[in-house]
């Protein structure tokens, strides 16, 4: 935000007083050491986060009333139970129902079982015709083991982790095409954590979109946006980029966008930076006027001494400035450029002054009186610096150890 300018000629006559305000002890200046406020600051802060992270998982187990407790209780289910539920999946006996999968290759199960199960599987079972007593139903496009992994965990809710890993995208479509929700939530669980990598990324954002898992299609979106340029080049964004052109648009758009929020995150954060320095700066002036700081302070007042140490964070520099401001034989507005950020500094502190008829700052009540002649347009922007000011003090919260209220 631009600085407003201070011209005014009586200031020239008011200054002349100014040095006398202050006790000043002889100490070299440099000019390094002057206060740069009022200046956007160079140095850039980088912000790693680029996209929020997604919500914390969920907790599956009741741990926060003895109310939960006794449900989760009264819900478990003994091993001995899966194992005889798993047995008699395997075993098969009084199968009635044969699923035929890939290479003409069935499983054998139990209709009442799937029907209970699955609503899905329920309906397809009882629009299927009975030859001999057995039912036939098929369930292609994937590999056989998936399937006989997939009417496992319907049985028992039991699988191999070396299986599941292998066919977790397989059983995750299978689990979203028959309403198999507790399947489709350890698949997601393991897509989340362990599987994605920048080569599958883009099919597993693909099939999380067809399969209504929103989370793990934000996961996704997050990875691709955090290396689009890795990402592109993976033969899975190949292949999508001719199916699916719509998509890659899509995301090139997220990237863009993400870019632009981060620059924008970036920019409000170099601009909270100045303002906090400007709320800084007139905590130190307040600081020098009253109390009187090491080297400086207001006349008749005993100094501390450069070898104590100061509170507060501008002070060093603004301690130089109003040094240099008070011996500068060229202080006019508009001249020297260290005078002019000590001109906008005064106006600033009267601007939020609550008490210029006792205040300690030099020409505080004066620059109460030069507002009444500011046109329209330089009172907005005035309003507009205080407004910054007062937030970037806010913000620093009631229990921050900068915070003092000074205005």
């Amino acid at each position: 935000m631009a600085s407003p300018d201070i011209d005014s000629s009586w200031l020239c006559a008011a200054t002349e007083s100014f040095g006398g305000c202050f006790n000043a002890q002889i100490e070299e200046v440099k000019s390094t050491n002057v206060l740069n406020v009022l200046e956007a600051p160079t140095s850039s802060v980088y912000d790693t986060r680029n996209i929020p992270k997604p919500p914390p998982y969920p907790n599956t187990t009741c741990k926060t009333t003895s109310h939960c407790k006794r449900i989760s209780a009264s819900c478990s289910v003994p091993k001995e139970t899966k194992d005889t539920w798993d047995r008699l999946f395997k075993e098969a006996y009084g199968s009635d129902v044969y699923i035929i999968t890939e290479s003409n290759s069935y499983v054998p199960a139990h209709c009442n079982v799937l029907s209970i199960v699955s609503p899905v599987l329920g309906t397809i079972l009882q629009q299927s015709k009975v030859k001999n007593g057995i039912r036939y139903i098929s369930i292609l496009g994937v590999p056989c083991e998936a399937v006989h992994v997939f009417i496992r965990f319907l049985y028992s809710s039991c699988y191999e982790e070396d299986e599941m890993k292998k066919f977790v995208l397989h059983l995750l479509v299978l689990s979203h095409s028959y309403s198999v929700p507790s399947l489709k939530r350890v698949c997601i669980d393991l897509l989340e954590q362990d599987f994605l990598t920048r080569e599958n990324v883009i099919d597993v954002l693909q099939l999380a979109r067809s399969c209504d898992a929103p989370r793990l299609s934000l996961i996704c979106l997050r990875m691709v946006v955090k290396d689009l340029k890795s990402v592109s080049s993976t033969k899975g964004w190949k292949v999508m980029r001719r199916a699916n052109p719509a998509l890659e648009q899509e995301l090139v758009e997220s990237v863009v966008e993400a870019d632009s929020r981060k620059q924008e995150r970036l920019r409000k954060i170099e601009e909270r930076k100045v303002y906090l320095q400007l709320y800084e700066a007139m905590e130190a002036l307040l600081h020098i006027c009253r109390d009187g700081c090491r080297t400086i302070g207001p006349s008749g007042k005993m100094l501390k001494g450069s070898h104590v140490a100061c509170n507060f964070p501008a002070c060093k520099g603004l301690e130089s400035l109003v040094r240099h401001f008070s011996k500068c034989k060229s202080r006019v507005p508009g001249g020297c450029i260290h005078c002019k950020r000590m001109w906008q500094l005064l106006e600033l502190h009267s601007r939020m002054c609550d008490e210029p008829d006792s205040c300690k700052v030099p020409l505080c009540r004066h620059f109460k009186e030069k507002m009444q002649q500011q046109t329209k347009k330089e009172e907005a922007k005035w309003k507009l610096l205080v407004s910054k000011v007062i937030a970037a003090k806010n913000a620093l919260g009631p229990f921050s150890a900068r915070r003092i209220d000074l205005f």
